[in-house]
């Protein structure tokens, strides 16, 4: 018989339903999980707090508002950001060639004339992808001393450079997503910087937004509240039991040579709290109970489309990735493919890696977000894909649960009537024409695909069976306008 290790704990920062705690208690029981963490928010306020099981099955410790998760590739957002304060301060333009700054010739071999751009590499255009050679280069760049400059992965002359490493299409055209990517990233905030990576992001990003969560365990205070991560119930990554590992040689390190040694693609250590501070503030605009991270404009440019799948231009992960920003997955709500809620668009990070997943996502019309981290799964629980989206099972049954009694409380009903008639009336579940002649009524999803078109009367009323984010524009002799509206 499975046994799964839960303790659901309930924080008073918001009022959590009964049914959205059964539901998540659920979730957690039903997909064998070892211990999970979820969290939402509205604007800038916490409104959702649920922890569930184990941080550490040997040690029985239970998840809590102080467990930190490395949170695998969500890491590449928070990355993002810290790049986009370097581009805030003109160290250089999105279009510029990231070889200037690399100090190396950064560039396709099949294409040797086509510059590798900021701008391709944060939106994995650029077609440098983790070929064979990717691994092997890790294990020297976090066993050797001083670590090896990615030069000699990017590079046809380099020690641990593979043919794979790069892709055949032309940069700029096909989408890959890569985690040798960020650790361009990474070296280029240190070239631009002239700080250490994991310094650089805790001095300018983590610190400000009241994070002390790290890249860099050592900066942790506390590894007993350090998630391990399980497959199977077996630990595979951050099995510490809370005794810090040596120190590693720097002493010899170049700044500016190899950001990947502090895993700027999938090291970043955090609670479920602190990253919904991340998630906020880009929500917010940039800006965190007056802390300013980002400028709102550059928040914009990280969640402009660069790239979105059109059939054969990418590799889009069965379907989640379908369009892509500047270190940001952009959730376009397709239909059986990048499905969080029914119908609304969203933008944020997953990341899965040694048996955690992690989630973080924003819906930039109402302020809502959440994250999802679970650590593992017991034995003959693995991951399944779901049956609506391309997310995992699991996944789904927690967005299930969000989206039914969390995200509503955020989107009640109308929230904008742009040219202010005020003859339509919205409701959660019902449409009231309160004009005085006949209005035509149209209803489409954001994406501008129709829903609904229909004829009103003065006075009618009208159920409304559908569900999510939709916009509704009416036309009469009065005037005409439109409103944004969650219906459940």
């Amino acid at each position: 018989m499975r046994t799964v290790l839960l303790l659901l704990v309930f924080l008073p920062v918001a009022a959590v339903t009964q049914t959205l705690q059964l539901d998540l208690q659920s979730a957690a029981q039903n997909n064998g999980l070892i211990g999970m963490s979820v969290v939402t928010t509205c604007g800038t306020t916490v409104t959702t707090v649920v922890h569930t099981g184990k941080s550490d099955v040997a040690n029985n410790i239970d998840v809590s508002d102080s467990t930190r998760y490395r949170i695998a590739s969500i890491s590449k957002l928070v990355t993002a950001i810290g790049i986009m304060q370097l581009y805030e301060q003109n160290l250089f333009d999105l279009d510029d060639d990231v070889s200037t700054a690399l100090g190396f010739t950064f560039r396709n071999p099949a294409f040797p004339n086509t510059p590798i751009t900021y701008r391709m590499v944060l939106s994995h255009t650029g077609s440098f992808q983790d070929g064979t050679g990717y691994s092997d280069f890790l294990t020297a760049t976090y066993g050797t001393a001083p670590p090896p400059p990615i030069s000699e992965l990017a590079t046809t002359t380099g020690n641990w450079y593979t043919s794979d490493m790069w892709r055949t299409e032309q940069p700029g055209t096909y989408y890959t997503y890569s985690n040798a990517n960020f650790g361009i990233i990474g070296t280029l905030i240190e070239a631009l910087s002239g700080q250490r990576f994991d310094a650089y992001m805790r001095q300018n990003v983590l610190l400000p937004l009241g994070i002390t969560g790290s890249y860099n365990v050592q900066d942790l205070a506390d590894l007993t509240n350090l998630a391990v991560l399980y497959r199977n119930s077996i630990p595979q990554a951050d099995n510490y039991n809370g005794v810090m590992p040596p120190l590693a040689d720097l002493s010899q390190y170049v700044i500016g040579t190899n950001g990947l040694f502090f895993a700027p693609q999938g090291g970043l250590r955090v609670s479920a709290l602190e990253l919904a501070r991340v998630g906020m503030m880009l929500e917010n605009g940039g800006e965190l109970y007056g802390i300013t991270i980002l400028q709102a404009s550059t928040v914009n440019l990280m969640r402009n489309n660069e790239w979105t799948w059109n059939g054969s231009n990418g590799d889009n992960y069965y379907g989640l990735f379908r369009s892509w920003g500047l270190g940001t997955h952009r959730i376009t709500a397709q239909s059986g493919g990048d499905v969080v809620f029914d119908a609304v668009p969203m933008f944020g990070h997953a990341g899965e890696a040694y048996g955690l997943i992690s989630d973080m996502y924003t819906e930039e019309n109402f302020g809502f977000g959440l994250v999802f981290i679970t650590n593992g799964y017991t034995p003959g629980n693995e991951y399944q894909l779901g049956t609506n989206s391309a997310f995992y099972s699991v996944e789904e049954d927690v967005y299930a649960a969000l989206e039914q009694y969390s995200l509503p409380g955020c989107a009640p009903g109308a929230v904008a009537d742009e040219l202010g008639a005020g003859a339509l009336v919205l409701t959660a579940d019902r449409i009231t024409w309160a004009g005085t002649s006949v209005a035509r009524i149209t209803v489409h999803e954001p994406s501008g695909r129709a829903v609904a078109t229909f004829s009103m009367q003065p006075g009618d009323q009208r159920p409304a069976p559908w569900r999510g984010l939709l916009i509704v524009r009416y036309t009469s002799t009065e005037g005409s306008g439109a409103l944004k509206w969650w219906a459940w």
